[in-house]
């Protein structure tokens, strides 16, 4: 009985990836990749995404460790606040940075009067968009891999006399190094498939916020070729996130 609708899910998810194979322009599929809308959208998609990345490791691992190993008044409201990005529409998304760190927004003001900087409709824009959505996905791997870590080598480090941070280095994050690790690839895979914050924050300038996403949303009307192979170079990227978290999430008998 469950054997219809099984082959039937399947085939809901495998068709579309499987049609978007079949349309590819395979025979001028070199020629459209070496175009330089394309070579231009993918630099700028690989490029903002790997800034947001690291953003988000240096402000993501830190707030994972203060969510696993201290207690204090309001963490439960503090995890969910962190979550809300993983279930907020992102165009609701961008329209709050917009507002927060928009020219009229608390934070852009703020950030104009005393640095000269402009987030929106920059590249700058367009990395602090990706990180906004895609921290959450860091954060919860991180902190999943420090309540699951074995305490007592840390414990056993501060015995020895080992600091604080002597301990986080030495001891804590080569332990929860895999964790890490996977909720890195999840963020930067989210940050290069941005796309709703990314258009209401940063715009869709080529050359300067038009990433992957945003390139294939308007090629579709005008080039629909160059959109499937736009599509295409994401799927690419979604596989060997894929591959990467194998290891990690897929176990074989």
């Amino acid at each position: 009985m469950l054997l219809v609708p099984a082959l039937t899910g399947l085939a809901f998810l495998v068709l579309p990836v499987a049609g978007l194979l079949f349309a590819a322009p395979w025979t001028t599929l070199p020629a459209r990749l070496a175009e330089p809308a394309v070579l231009e959208a993918l630099r700028l998609s690989l490029v903002s995404a790997t800034i947001a990345t690291a953003l988000c490791l240096l402000l993501g691992v830190p707030l994972a460790w203060l969510l696993a190993r201290t207690d204090f008044p309001g963490r439960r409201l503090v995890r969910a606040l962190i979550t809300v990005p993983l279930v907020l529409p992102p165009v609701v998304g961008g329209v709050a940075l917009l507002l927060v760190f928009g020219r009229q927004g608390p934070a852009g003001r703020w950030l104009e009067e005393a640095f000269g900087v402009t987030l929106p409709f920059t590249t700058a824009g367009v990395v602090v968009a990706e990180a906004f959505v895609a921290m959450p996905f860091l954060v919860i791997s991180v902190e999943g891999a420090l309540r699951g870590a074995d305490r007592r080598f840390e414990e056993v480090a501060a015995t020895l006399g080992a600091s604080r941070w002597t301990t986080f280095r030495r001891v804590t994050l080569p332990l929860i190094a895999p964790g890490v690790t996977a909720g890195a690839v999840l963020c930067w895979s989210r940050a290069l498939g941005e796309f709703g914050a990314t258009i209401t924050f940063a715009g869709n300038f080529p050359g300067t916020t038009q990433t992957m996403p945003l390139a294939v949303y308007l090629a579709l009307e005008t080039d629909p070729q160059a959109a499937i192979v736009l599509s295409l170079l994401l799927l690419a990227a979604s596989v060997a996130v894929l591959a990467a978290l194998r290891e990690r999430w897929v176990s074989t008998p």
